[in-house]
């Protein structure tokens, strides 16, 4: 069913991949068929397209316009395959999701069952990345959805799905400030901090509060990786600061503790999103699992 140039997709995997030959690799062919299609678009365009840099290549201006052609074009292809093999009864289909590092541990593993229950011919490619880059790769076309936390507002991301969720001070049970019904970040004055670094969508809502911090009090280690912030702190290391959000088991097991962080006397919260293309038209598979995310999103906030 391959009803657009081959050029196209080849285009779209070396722009994907940022190299001809991984994006070779990926399309189980020689890296020389891959650079011959490409040569022929140039061509038939009459621009080049990609700039050979050190390790790859890289969108030219022209590159760049294209892509957006190439995105929207290859995206309604795969819905309007979706809907075929609806007519046929067929579930079937592939989705990219790209989400946060944090939901990889409870909260995606049991959405993505669900999924599998419903229709099991659905496959899933799941990328993590930081919020900052999830926007981006969602209307980039890189991946069909983007869930993630307070992810800034643009005007070609439609957020499709949101809900609530407290913001607090993780601990080992020990610890001093375990205890405590609620504290705030002056109370975390003089302990030891595990933070996260400018990629997680948690550093910009503690960024004004910690520009307060006197001088000598900033943090013991941070971090982009939310599984070395949770691992330090299980271990008793210093204090780190999310939601409950695939913390669940060590919660339950009393190995972690989750206190409410306060602000002028409110909680403090972190907003969860599902994010898709604005304007796109989604594929059945693709609207399927979006449904089910969503209502996996409500269930767990209403839980916690």
């Amino acid at each position: 069913m391959r009803l657009h140039a081959a050029s196209l997709y080849y285009f779209d995997a070396v722009r994907r991949a940022g190299s001809i030959r991984a994006a070779a690799r990926r399309l189980n062919v020689a890296s020389s068929a891959v650079n011959r299609q490409i040569l022929k678009l140039e061509d038939e365009i009459g621009a080049v397209l990609f700039e050979r840099v050190p390790g790859g290549v890289r969108l030219t201006a022209a590159g760049e316009a294209l892509a957006r052609h190439v995105v929207v074009v290859l995206q309604d292809f795969e819905r309007a395959r979706g809907e075929i093999e609806g007519l046929k009864g067929a579930r079937i289909g592939h989705v990219d999701i790209v989400t946060i590092e944090g939901l990889t541990r409870t909260f995606l593993p049991e959405a993505l069952g669900q999924l599998h229950d419903r229709a099991p011919r659905i496959t899933v490619s799941a990328t993590t990345q930081g919020s900052d880059r999830i926007a981006a790769m969602v209307t980039g076309g890189q991946a069909d959805m983007g869930i993630g936390f307070d992810i800034q507002r643009q005007p070609d991301l439609r957020q499709a799905a949101v809900a609530r969720f407290r913001l607090g001070l993780v601990a080992a049970p020990g610890h001093p400030l375990a205890g405590r019904p609620w504290v705030t970040l002056n109370d975390c004055i003089g302990h030891r901090l595990i933070l996260p670094d400018a990629s997680l969508s948690i550093h910009r809502i503690l960024r004004p509060l910690l520009a307060d911090l006197p001088p000598g009090e900033g943090a013991f280690v941070t971090s982009s990786s939310v599984q070395l912030m949770y691992r330090m702190t299980l271990a008793g290391l210093g204090i780190s600061f999310q939601t409950r959000l695939g913390l669940e088991p060590e919660l339950a097991r009393g190995e972690l503790v989750h206190v409410p962080l306060m602000r002028q006397g409110e909680p403090m919260w972190s907003e969860l999103g599902i994010y898709v293309r604005a304007g796109r038209s989604l594929a059945p598979s693709v609207d399927l699992t979006l449904r089910l995310m969503a209502d996996h999103l409500v269930a767990v906030a209403r839980e916690g």
